[in-house]
């Protein structure tokens, strides 16, 4: 196995931005159908359009030598890919030889129960696991297939694992806008850290995203009615902006591409499981990297063409919430870019 040359040119766009964290969805597939994510009746890739995992692995120890320190595996949902953890048994190796700071993932959590002791096996550290509701019936209507219990015993078993459990949860209005406290506090009572996100305009759903969108500076405003919130410079490398609660003890996340867009501090892009890199996720433009790959042995083909998306990487995404009867600010939806 080839070890990795470390790099001397990191990669910097065109706003001066150094680029070091990868978001990597292995799969457009999922087992849950999330109400603001997918539509019911979602149409997935063909099998055979997407990467393999030598393929995704190469990519990613490709990133990793041009000077990507953070890889996160998404989906979808990463776990339901077949053979997942021989990938990140593999990717495992840049954390033993410190090319790699961080290997990490977001899931839904209705696999962990399975894999968490194995993940931490394979150096994962920390996960983010997306809960939007405590509420079991509330749940399955959110999530569509889901089931609460199987995601609590996921939880059960990362706690078990040692795995560091930050949840995310979208606000959304009417839904759970008024659980917001209990589920901040149920979170932090669990020694987990809790991030809020805006809903965000991808993909057509089933839903009009105008009756779903609840801003965040709304909510922290009714939370700092009940709690004294402090700003702290807490950074996991996304682009969450924290403050602590004194009342619980506890870190919260806020993640608001909307009220508060967060580009001016991007060090990230996502790769697609087909290999189709997008410099920012509020953005169509996009590079192939499928095409180098598979052209050469080498990867000097790959490592150019990662270079010139990089070189054409935006200042930020132009995210808005439109009337009634608009499309989406971009028709993919967040299973194919990774959430």
């Amino acid at each position: 196995m080839n070890l990795l040359k470390k790099t001397t040119n990191p990669m910097i766009d065109p706003f001066g931005r150094t680029v070091d964290y990868l978001r990597v969805s292995v799969t457009d597939r999922c087992d849950f159908r999330c109400v603001y994510c997918m539509a019911e009746d979602m149409t997935f890739l063909p099998k055979r359009e997407l990467l393999t995992l030598e393929e995704l692995d190469r990519l990613c120890s490709t990133f990793i030598e041009k000077g990507v320190r953070k890889l996160r595996l998404t989906g979808g949902e990463p776990l339901v890919r077949k053979n997942i953890m021989e990938l990140i048994r593999n990717l495992s190796r840049h954390l033993k030889t410190g090319a790699l700071e961080e290997l990490t993932l977001t899931t839904n959590g209705s696999q962990l129960a399975r894999y968490a002791q194995e993940l931490a096996d394979c150096g994962v550290r920390r996960i983010n696991v997306s809960i939007d509701t405590l509420d079991r019936e509330k749940f399955q209507q959110i999530t569509r297939w889901g089931q609460l219990g199987k995601v609590m015993e996921g939880l059960a078993a990362a706690n078990a694992a040692g795995l560091q459990v930050k949840i995310n949860a979208v606000a959304l209005k009417g839904v759970n806008e008024f659980e917001i406290e209990n589920m901040i506090e149920w979170a932090h009572g669990e020694g987990h850290d809790f991030t809020l996100i805006e809903t965000m305009p991808l993909g057509e759903i089933d839903e009009d995203r105008t009756d779903q969108y609840l801003p965040l500076s709304l909510v922290r405003s009714r939370l700092e009615e009940k709690w004294n919130l402090t700003s702290i410079p807490y950074k996991t490398g996304g682009p969450a902006r924290y403050v602590e609660i004194a009342e619980t003890g506890g870190r919260l996340g806020f993640i608001t591409p909307l009220t508060h867009n967060f580009c001016e501090s991007c060090n990230r892009v996502r790769l697609t499981c087909t290999g189709t890199l997008y410099m920012c996720l509020g953005q169509d433009d996009a590079a192939d990297l499928r095409a180098p790959l598979r052209a050469s042995e080498g990867n000097d083909l790959l490592s150019d063409a990662i270079d010139e998306a990089i070189s054409r990487k935006p200042k930020g995404h132009d995210f808005i919430i439109e009337r009634e009867g608009e499309a989406p600010a971009v028709l993919r939806h967040m299973s194919v870019t990774g959430g």
